[in-house]
């Protein structure tokens, strides 16, 4: 930071100093950890010296602390993708199962919305659809902080919930599948070459509950890559041309990384898989009848408690798939 021509570089510059502060949080986090080791050490000394079993409780809480903090490091050694400490964009798209699958569109972007705001990251809503009778048939948002592709990359995939639907009069219990579509925000410029014959441009009204920047004229923009079939939408921008900016970014992103791939298998981990949002293609389920479980079908990792994980418990359904992938990359290295 002292070198000449430092600050020169206004965005090089503060792309060192959010890597610095960065680094300065994780330097500060294992400090407490250490300190936390240090005092339950002294608790369990004092208990066994004093013979004092009233000490065991105040033990378990300051275990169960450092439990979590240590979790939370755990997984941010996981996250050494390339993009992983960029922001995320996030598409749900409501699949099999009508207003229903609408309705549970709408609960998972709430347990995004409610992990996101414990993180401390904000939301922003690029797109916006609301569903005929209740919740969401789509839905594009960003999260913006440190690390949020890399946590919310483990969540890109079907999701299948099963339920007795508030929405079948006869009071059976009903299947519904959301799709949802997980990539990096990526700001720089990057070097894509896009033809302007390849691409399909319609503009619509702006519509949903994206709060007052939602601008209610035809400038919305959705965009269509034919060779590809990727599509990208913004609505959130207040002008047709910023919306076809950010639009465009998020196409050249999508791009950008398909190029980068090598093989197939890379690519589909990238663009989500390409499966029908239906039957046999869940990553995974959550169940509030005939008992209560999510379950996650790559992992196996399950929770009895679907109540705490669709109001934002997502962490340790993050943890379990990125020891997960680490364990499954080292094994593929190996091969």
């Amino acid at each position: 930071m002292e070198a000449p021509g430092f600050w020169d570089d206004t965005e090089r510059s503060q792309k060192y100093m959010i890597e610095l502060n960065g680094l300065k949080s994780d330097r500060d986090t294992y400090a407490s950890l250490a300190r936390q080791y240090e005092d339950i050490q002294t608790l369990i000394e004092m208990g066994y010296e004093e013979n004092d079993a009233s000490l065991i409780p105040e033990i378990q809480e300051a275990l169960d602390e450092f439990v979590s903090t240590f979790d939370g490091i755990r997984m941010k050694t996981l996250l050494s993708g390339e993009y992983d400490r960029n922001g995320a964009i996030l598409t749900l798209h409501a699949g099999a199962g009508g207003t229903e699958a609408c309705d549970w569109a709408g609960m998972l972007y709430r347990m995004y919305c409610r992990w996101a705001d414990a993180k401390g990251y904000p939301v922003e809503v690029l797109d916006y659809l609301d569903g005929e009778e209740a919740g969401i048939k789509s839905v594009t948002f960003q999260v913006n902080g440190e690390y949020a592709y890399g946590y919310l990359k483990s969540e890109k995939g079907v999701h299948r919930l099963v339920r007795i639907s508030p929405f079948n009069a006869a009071g059976k219990r009903q299947t519904s599948f959301v799709s949802l579509d997980v990539m990096p925000d990526i700001k720089e410029d990057l070097d894509v070459e896009i033809d302007e014959k390849d691409l399909r441009i319609d503009t619509y009204r702006s519509s949903g509950a994206g709060g007052q920047h939602i601008n209610k004229t035809s400038s919305a923009i959705r965009i269509t890559h034919i060779p590809t079939g990727i599509v990208v939408q913004c609505q959130n921008e207040r002008s047709q041309f910023q919306n076809k900016d950010k639009a465009m970014q998020m196409l050249k992103a999508k791009l950008y990384l398909l190029k980068q791939q090598e093989n197939e298998e890379k690519i589909s981990g990238i663009r989500g898989e390409i499966k029908e949002i239906g039957w046999g293609s869940q990553i995974r389920s959550y169940v509030l009848q005939p008992y209560t479980m999510v379950k996650d079908h790559r992992t196996n990792f399950e929770s009895g408690n679907v109540q705490s994980v669709l109001d934002g418990g997502l962490d340790p359904f993050i943890n379990a798939y990125l020891k997960w992938s680490s364990l499954k990359g080292r094994q593929e290295e190996g091969q």
